[in-house]
């Protein structure tokens, strides 16, 4: 159970409970969402390929067969408990094999032979996702707590099949926070000012949910040495997975953002960017490259901020903040349990600092006279 810290009320107004956690106890009111998430890019699967993964609080496993076609399903065997991605094969073009004692699986999770049996063991289950492959580049997989078959399928952008755009730069980050909270930011212009220091931040026109859909149109200025340029921002997010995001301006960048959970507590985020050709092929790749630097280093500056916040629960906000509780709302829908409404404040966890004395006897000091301290 976590520690309840409840200070005290003070003359103006009370103060609001935290509950700090514990190590491996959840920081937030809410679990792992429900939706599509990138779990691979395609070059790091060749044919033949098993490699293990961890996310959705999971141990997994994700191959590709012979035939090309990506797969994606629970780590462990069910006979005695292997782990399939350190040491297992593909065989026979698309059976998994298990390291441990031989036992084949289709892709489906069943188990097709047992090389020391003439039977097959039908209650041998392994739980398989369902996967797409996206543009030959991205490898996504749908996560649901109960199983529950996709609720909505994919978008796949124009961009991606594109001639007028660059082939893919790819980004990837791990973060000690929850997917939610770093996709809070696509709605949050303020911060601009204040983490990353920009002299103009960006302008929400609107901000609009359907669905599974969150679509979020801004307008951006640039400042460049010529001056300042007319551009914008403007996000398509597709559940809490699969955001693509559209910058221009000073050069039109198309970027699909997948941000996928680990566990409750953390995420691995992929950027995935395209840059518009421009005349000049040494521009546009010069160019681009700015801007894919420009990203990462503003998605690194939000770090601490991520990791170090609390979820407040009901925020107070101003009169002029963006459409914050919207984008919440929205959210909301993937998750499958409602959120732990029992706490307003969810902190992080204890920081683990080395205590340092405020003083160091010198050296010379034997140890009775370094521990006296009286005649």
């Amino acid at each position: 159970m976590t520690d309840l810290l409840r200070p005290a009320s003070t003359s103006s107004g009370n103060v609001l409970d935290q509950v700090v956690p514990q190590p491996n106890e959840p920081r937030y009111p809410f679990g792992i969402p429900y939706g599509w998430f990138q779990v691979a890019w395609s070059y790091e699967l060749e044919p033949g390929a098993v490699i293990p993964r961890y996310y959705f609080g999971r141990h997994l496993v994700l191959w590709r067969d012979q035939d090309g076609v990506p797969h994606l399903n629970d780590a462990f065997c069910p006979h005695l408990g292997g782990h399939f991605g350190y040491g297992g094969k593909v065989v026979n073009r698309c059976q998994l094999q298990c390291p441990f004692h031989g036992w084949e699986f289709d892709s489906d999770g069943n188990n097709t032979r047992i090389p020391y049996s003439d039977r097959v063991n039908n209650k041998a289950r392994v739980r398989a996702y369902p996967v797409r492959e996206i543009a030959d580049h991205l490898i996504v997989a749908w996560y649901h707590p109960y199983d529950e078959p996709p609720l909505f399928e994919l978008e796949i952008p124009p961009e991606v099949d594109d001639d007028n755009y660059t082939d893919w730069t790819d980004v990837h980050f791990s973060v000690a926070a929850a997917a939610q909270e770093l996709a809070e930011n696509s709605v949050d212009g303020p911060h601009f000012r204040y983490v990353h220091n920009t002299e103009v931040v960006p302008e929400i026109e609107s901000y609009e949910t359907e669905g599974h859909i969150a679509r979020m149109r801004s307008v951006q200025k640039f400042p460049t040495p010529r001056g300042v340029v007319d551009g914008r921002i403007d996000v398509d997010n597709q559940g809490p997975g699969f955001g693509v995001t559209r910058f221009s301006g000073i050069v039109d960048t198309f970027l699909i953002g997948a941000a996928t959970p680990v566990d409750a507590n953390r995420c691995e985020v992929r950027f995935n960017f395209k840059t518009k050709k421009l005349a000049d092929a040494k521009a546009t790749s010069t160019v681009g490259e700015a801007f894919v630097r420009e990203v990462s280093k503003q998605f690194e500056e939000d770090r601490p901020i991520w990791e170090n916040k609390a979820h407040l629960r009901r925020p107070a906000l101003a009169d002029t903040d963006p459409p914050f509780m919207k984008f919440r709302k929205w959210y909301a829908q993937f998750y499958a349990e409602p959120a732990n409404g029992e706490h307003d404040v969810w902190a992080p966890p204890r920081p683990d600092v080395e205590f340092q004395p405020s003083f160091t006897p010198p050296d010379d000091l034997t140890a009775s006279r370094k521990y006296r301290t009286s005649d």
